[in-house]
């Protein structure tokens, strides 16, 4: 535990001097948005066992109503974030309470068909901007205080917005809750005999996991100034299912690290082997799931921590 704790003390020091010793501060919020996407998509895979394949619905659509609000309506940071992170919710307990009767594969086909149903209402709908997507999305500033246009003040807004959700998942997956989780994946009729409301809980895990997905899509909105339908395609929900089954689903630090290893090969690849970086992605892929089964911090915790 105490080598746990000496782990994120080191990684919370290199990412407070990061912008100082050569990383581009867009890249590393980038990274962060990706690594928050990825930690809610592993509250569902890792810890319930639920594969979601429309998570991008969430992360997406967030950052379309974000965008909106702020470009259109002049919201401020605060408000324009928080407003994504209902709307996903809102949107997560309404395909969450359809597809959580199911499990599966049926789970899965459920929720990459709705996700689908998002990603025509985001092409078709006015306010999305359709093929254009929104573009000149200003950052705004902390309850009229802070300005955020700086690269520098939005990397450490970021920061503390990522920590936060980091500490919030760590004390969702400790409590109770997460131990009910934990018992869903393990053997879920065994939890349904003991008189647990199952499909209760994998709905509200769902909601955590949309609002989570939520506010990252949010904040890449707001980092990046734009949101296109990439943002919630398809091919968005398979990176972040790549991210965490990389780094090991089911840990804490595993979607970080997942989402690490992606983004910074499809940013430093991408200029060198263009569109071959999906090649080279997937070839890592499958070299890892053939070595490393259970994932860069899976294979570590199994050799190195003992119980």
């Amino acid at each position: 535990m105490r080598s746990a704790w000496v782990v994120y003390a080191v990684l919370i020091v290199l990412a407070l001097v990061a912008p100082f010793i050569g990383l581009y501060p867009v890249f590393g919020m980038k990274l962060m948005c990706f690594a928050m996407f990825a930690c809610a998509f592993n509250l569902l895979l890792g810890y319930t066992k639920m594969l979601s394949f429309g998570h991008a619905a969430y992360f997406g659509f967030s950052g379309y109503v974000t965008g909106w609000l702020m470009t259109v309506h002049g919201w401020g940071a605060v408000e324009g974030l928080l407003a994504g992170v209902v709307t996903s919710a809102l949107l997560g307990l309404v395909i969450g309470a359809i597809a959580v009767r199911r499990q599966g594969i049926y789970f899965a086909m459920i929720t990459l068909a709705l996700a689908q149903l998002v990603f025509f209402v985001c092409l078709q709908a006015s306010f999305t901007g359709g093929e254009n997507g929104l573009q000149s999305i200003p950052r705004g500033s902390l309850m009229g205080l802070v300005p955020l246009a700086n690269d520098l003040t939005m990397y450490y807004f970021v920061l503390v917005v990522f920590i936060g959700v980091y500490l919030l998942i760590r004390r969702v997956i400790d409590s109770p809750f997460g131990q009910v989780l934990k018992a869903i994946r393990a053997n879920e009729p065994r939890a349904i005999s003991i008189g647990y409301k199952v499909d209760r809980y994998k709905l509200q895990a769902f909601v955590i996991s949309a609002s989570i997905a939520g506010l990252a899509g949010s904040v890449k909105a707001l980092v990046l100034g734009f949101v296109t339908l990439s943002d919630v395609s398809q091919g968005t929900s398979g990176e972040v299912i790549l991210m965490t089954l990389l780094g090991g689903s089911g840990t804490f630090l595993g979607p970080v690290i997942g989402a690490g290893v992606v983004v910074t090969l499809q940013e430093y690849l991408s200029d060198l082997v263009g569109a071959w970086v999906s090649v080279i992605i997937g070839a890592i892929f499958v070299v890892c799931v053939m070595i490393f089964r259970r994932g860069f911090v899976g294979e570590i915790q199994r050799l190195f921590v003992r119980p």
